[in-house]
């Protein structure tokens, strides 16, 4: 998967929209196409309610969406398919997010993963940019321009 060295950065995504922005036009009305195999989105993160909102929002828009716990869970679990993208929070207990990159890379596995963190530091965007993540987002997050970086990351994904 090669989606450039393109990042996407989001702290205050309410504060940027502007009514001519592409990201307000609701997902499902831009024609994003389906393909034969379901998209897959997984997200990671210890918080219940944060898994439970993001199961929502994904499942609205047609995206199969998987939920862990833990990085460790998620390693457990099958291989990652290949039409899918990674949500993963940073700071969890045992592996963190930025451990779980690591691990993924290691095994070869290259799937666009987008980075949450409750933080907000150069040091934690630079990191996840350098282990690769296409986007890195400040809780809370704005449905909107979450959807708009996982739509970019699939399409990068079939290019």
């Amino acid at each position: 998967m090669d989606t450039g060295s393109f990042f996407i950065y989001f702290a205050n995504q309410r504060s940027v929209q502007s009514p001519q922005r592409e990201a307000e036009i609701p997902y499902q009305a831009r024609g994003v196409p389906m393909t034969k195999e379901q998209t897959r989105i997984y997200v990671i993160d210890d918080d219940e309610s944060v898994r439970k909102a993001f199961k929502r929002l994904l499942r609205s828009v047609n995206f199969e969406a998987e939920t862990f716990a833990s990085a460790e869970e998620f390693l457990k679990s099958q291989q990652p398919s290949k039409n899918s993208c990674i949500i993963i929070d940073i700071r969890m207990p045992g592996l963190t997010g930025f451990d779980l990159q690591r691990k993924l890379i290691d095994q070869g596995i290259r799937i666009p993963v987008i980075v949450i963190s409750a933080s907000d530091d150069a040091q934690i965007r630079d990191q996840a940019r350098d282990l690769g993540a296409v986007a890195f987002f400040r809780k809370p997050i704005d449905d909107q321009a979450l959807l708009d970086a996982i739509d970019w990351a699939i399409r990068g994904l079939r290019k």
